[in-house]
């Protein structure tokens, strides 16, 4: 799954690198705000079930209570459907009331409109749960890299034929659209191939009482990512609006390969999760811990070399690939590489809180965290730019995994481990 993840992220690179030679820094910013605008509205929304479904969801697996997992992959996916057209029409109204108020153009405007198509499609929570529930990451991993082949093939064309802003955003539009769909009939295919029919006719009457505090998970879970989303998504808003749409583009381009790294992260925890959430409701802590551990160590290790291969490479990698004008982004992606170092070490205890129940102490720590972000963004990138931005990075993470490693400790330790 990691190797599939991994070379979707490279070849997704290059999609993006495409597109950027193609536009120059000031189009392409104008492309990566609506990117950004989508995904923060998408992120803030969302309930992102895919979380407390696999806590939940895990040990009706494990206890073979397959009616109980057929109402909670339900409520889940309405919970998704729910979230996906709520995020539509809260994006379409502050396009239009609140853009007049932060002085964005017509054009940047009508853009983000139509990027905004994505959102109804955007069901990916249920689908996800499912398929790591079964352990199906193949189909997670190999099914993003044909999606980024396929982008990459559809960004040379536009290339090639001089296409435009309009062309590459129905470009990045209609592959966002069609992956979501696709993950979604792979996942009905897959239980249905576990003979796990039904999911659409399952009551959801009781869902709440067979599954105890699902609603309290899901709400504290959503409110944590929505504070972290804030930072995390918004961060290229902010770049575009305290400084310029082109400087937005250099800033995005750098976060767009700080997250090849962070990909990885982010699939050891669809790997990890699942595991810890079986171990802790077992009450195996030994092996719980030591899973935590030697999953900290070689993301922190992994951390290093990227910021070491970053700092030698990045320069003519970027002039050979998205082009001399986007020079100017070699020393965005240096620090953005520290800044994702940490925070692929503190995605582990972020896992390990939320399969210990402890999400109010991953809030806790998110809260903390962001506030310190916006606080050192909104005051660095007035005058530095959107290297101020990867500054608030460093130090939120930093934060983060501090506040979350304590409460991981105090609990573990009480645990006897």
């Amino acid at each position: 799954m990691l190797t599939g993840n991994f070379s979707a992220s490279l070849i997704g690179l290059a999609g993006f690198a495409l597109t950027a030679r193609a536009l120059g820094p000031a189009d392409y910013g104008i492309l990566a705000l609506c990117f950004a605008f989508t995904r923060a509205v998408e992120r803030l929304v969302s309930f992102q079930s895919w979380q407390p479904l696999i806590k939940f969801g895990a040990d009706a697996l494990e206890t073979g209570k397959l009616d109980d997992l057929r109402q909670l992959l339900k409520f889940g996916l309405l919970l998704d459907i729910s979230a996906a057209l709520l995020a539509w029409v809260v994006a379409v109204l502050l396009i239009y009331f609140a853009s007049p108020l932060f002085g964005i153009t017509d054009a940047t405007r009508t853009f983000a409109l139509i990027y905004c198509t994505v959102l109804p499609f955007q069901i990916s929570g249920m689908p996800t749960a499912a398929l790591r529930l079964y352990g199906r990451f193949s189909v997670l991993a190999y099914g993003q890299v044909f999606g980024s082949i396929l982008r990459v093939l559809l960004c040379l064309l536009g290339v090639f034929l001089s296409w435009g802003l309009l062309e590459f955003t129905l470009i990045w539009m209609g592959m966002q659209i069609a992956t979501s769909v696709s993950m979604t009939l792979y996942a009905f295919a897959e239980l249905r191939r576990q003979g796990l029919h039904g999911t659409f006719m399952a009551p959801l009457r009781g869902v709440t009482e067979r599954f105890p505090g699902l609603w309290r998970f899901a709400l504290s879970a959503n409110v944590s990512l929505t504070i972290r989303s804030s930072a995390s998504e918004f961060d290229t808003l902010l770049v575009g609006y305290l400084a310029d749409p082109t400087s937005a583009g250099l800033y995005h381009i750098a976060k767009r390969i700080g997250r090849i790294a962070q990909q990885a992260g982010v699939q050891v925890q669809a790997v990890v999760y699942p595991e810890l959430a079986k171990l802790w409701a077992t009450r195996a802590v030994g092996a719980f811990n030591q899973i935590v551990r030697q999953t900290q160590w070689i993301l922190l290790g992994a951390g290093i070399a990227l910021v070491g291969g970053i700092y030698v490479t990045i320069e003519p990698l970027l002039v050979w690939t998205a082009g001399a004008d986007f020079r100017g982004a070699a020393p965005l992606v240096t620090v953005q590489a520290v800044a994702v170092m940490m925070t692929l070490c503190g995605s582990v205890m972020r896992s390990a809180l939320l399969a210990m129940g402890l999400e109010n102490s991953v809030l806790r720590s998110v809260l903390i965290s962001t506030a310190a972000f916006h606080a050192i963004a909104i005051g660095l990138i007035p005058t530095i730019g959107a290297m101020g931005a990867n500054i608030a990075h460093i130090v939120m993470a930093t934060i983060w995994m501090a506040t979350m490693t304590l409460s991981y400790r105090k609990n573990i330790w009480s645990q006897g481990a």
